[in-house]
């Protein structure tokens, strides 16, 4: 795991497939109490956009290592009254030893590593979310005991989430299918990215990434079945004009009927029962959504112990 102290997680491009492999055992052997690395090592948090889960369980993740966090809300430090990204990345560099950033542009993130003098890690962009799916791929390791030769269907926007499960998929040797409605469906430059990815990551075969506006198909057989919002953090004001559009998306009992019999269901939340997920999926028998919320605080506190140099 050394290989990853003091870089930064920009992208899921970021990590090799071992580097992967190896931050998803470091996760679960975490979670069992099985390695109990401490540090008295400072993270700071700038989120530029809501959050719950990743705000707590990065929060509690160096917590639990016996570290501090320092909450750098926008509003009340000088990031948000128009400092340059570059000088305020240099400063936090002297303070602290490991930010996370959950801002809108890519580029911004990009900025604040390329000034920064520790590690960056991407904690949401409007393009990636590589994070949630460090958490998502604990999740379904944990469920069918590997990842390579299984099939992840996801069915909605062609958003930050598909992005990176495209890319992360590619990495772990999963075939992936996204089903999204046509002009909502991933940038093209990413699905070739993540087909590129699949080529040379994948064992014995190359994976498959495969983008259709055919929900059914892209669902059957699947053994994951994920879904998303239809209307992501600032694109609140489309919310009503999207839900007729998305409505054949919806993952719900009659879909779930098409995929895997042990198929499994997830969703990085919030929800929004009844519109992307039906209630009965999201608190039926399939569900892993619970679990795989959990797995925030395991996945990322390997990812700090990682990129701190803890193990």
């Amino acid at each position: 795991m050394g290989a990853l102290q003091g870089k930064d997680l920009l992208t899921l491009t970021d990590l090799t497939a071992e580097q992967l492999r190896d931050l998803l055992d470091l996760a679960a052997d975490l979670k069992t109490g099985k390695l109990k690395p401490q540090t008295n090592k400072t993270l700071g948090l700038i989120f530029s956009k809501a959050s719950t889960r990743t705000r707590v369980s990065f929060s509690a993740a160096m917590y639990q290592l016996g570290g501090n966090v320092l909450d750098l809300n926008p509003n009340v430090t000088q990031v948000g009254r128009g400092e340059p990204i570059a000088d305020t990345a240099r400063v936090l560099s002297r303070y602290l030893d490991v930010l996370a950033i959950r801002t809108f542009k890519q580029a911004d993130l990009a900025e604040y590593a390329q000034y920064a003098d520790i590690p960056v890690i991407n904690a949401l962009t409007d393009s990636y979310h590589p994070c949630q799916i460090l958490a998502d791929l604990q999740t379904i390791q944990a469920e069918f005991g590997s990842l390579a030769g299984l099939t992840l269907a996801y069915c909605g926007d062609g958003n930050n989430m598909a992005h990176s499960l495209m890319l992360g998929c590619a990495l772990s040797g999963m075939h992936v299918r996204i089903a999204a409605p046509e002009g909502y469906q991933p940038l093209p430059e990413i699905v070739t990215q993540a087909q590129k990815i699949a080529q040379v990551a994948a064992s014995p075969g190359a994976s498959e990434v495969l983008v259709t506006s055919d929900v059914q198909a892209a669902v059957q057989g699947a053994h994951v079945v994920y879904t998303d919002v239809w209307a992501s953090m600032g694109q609140e004001s489309e919310a009503d004009s999207r839900l007729p559009v998305f409505q054949p998306y919806q993952v719900n009992e009659a879909l779930m009927d098409l995929a895997d019999p042990e198929a499994i269901a997830l969703h990085c939340l919030p929800a929004h029962r009844g519109e992307e997920i039906s209630e009965a999926v999201m608190e039926g028998s399939q569900s892993r959504i619970w679990d795989q919320a959990e797995n925030r605080l395991h996945a990322q506190k390997a990812l700090l112990v990682s990129l701190l140099g803890l193990v």
